[in-house]
This record gives structure tokens, C-alpha cells and sequence, in this order.
């Protein structure tokens, strides 16, 4: 059996990392990104991912600002090798069509996870 763990594994286990951050820090505003979490996928659905990025810049708050870096950490890594952490950045100046489709696919996918551990684990 192989070891290898898969794409769908890594993506739990960054989530879990990330849900667990905030868990630990005591973060003030760990419901508010739940709730933010939660209503993520739906929001890059109807918006496009770029535009709920720079919503979330744009917004300032410390909950706003930690989805952001999570979402853009994990993804930008994912879509672009692991060369950009700012995942606004290189969809702004970088990306063709097909890497923002990849990107947005990719946003949505982790956030499934992202979303879960936020709800079972941060309330909200």
C-alpha cells in the first residue's frame, strides 16, 4: 500500500493546521471566521475568487484577514508551485484563465475542508 499521501489528504491536514491555529491562540474572533469559512465557497460561486480576495483584504478585519492568508497560503502554493504566497497578487498579474479556473477549483476544494473543522472545531 502506498504511502504517498493524496491531494484531498494534504488539504485536510492544512485545514486541520489552520482551524487548529486559531483554536489554540485563543483567537477573539475564531467565530467570526467560522462563520466567514462557512459562507466562503458560496461566496467565490457567485463573486469570483479574485473579487471575495480582494473583499476580504479590502475588509480589514482580523477574521477577514486570516481567511485571506490561509486561503491564498494554501491555494497559491498549490496553483502556482509555491512561488507566490499572495494569491490576489498573481491572479491579478500572473495567471491565464485556465490557472484562475484551476485556482478557483482548487479555493473551493480546501474550503470544503476548511469549512468543516471551522464548524466542528470554532463553533459558529
Amino acid at each position: 500500500m502506498s504511502r504517498q499521501r493524496s491531494l484531498e489528504q494534504k488539504r485536510a491536514a492544512e485545514a486541520w493546521s489552520r482551524v487548529r491555529q486559531i483554536q489554540e491562540h485563543g483567537k477573539k474572533y475564531a467565530k467570526e471566521y467560522a462563520q466567514l469559512a462557512k459562507s466562503a465557497p458560496a461566496d467565490i460561486q457567485t463573486n469570483g475568487l479574485g473579487q471575495t480576495l480582494a473583499f476580504w483584504r479590502a475588509k480589514g478585519k482580523d477574521e477577514h484577514k486570516a481567511l485571506f492568508h490561509d486561503v491564498s497560503g494554501w491555494v497559491g502554493n498549490q496553483v502556482s508551485h509555491g512561488q507566490k504566497s499572495d494569491l490576489l497578487e498573481w491572479i491579478v498579474n500572473e495567471a491565464s484563465t485556465d490557472d484562475y479556473r484551476r485556482a478557483t477549483a482548487e479555493a473551493i476544494a480546501f474550503l470544503a475542508w476548511l469549512k468543516r473543522f471551522a464548524e466542528a472545531e470554532l463553533g459558529g
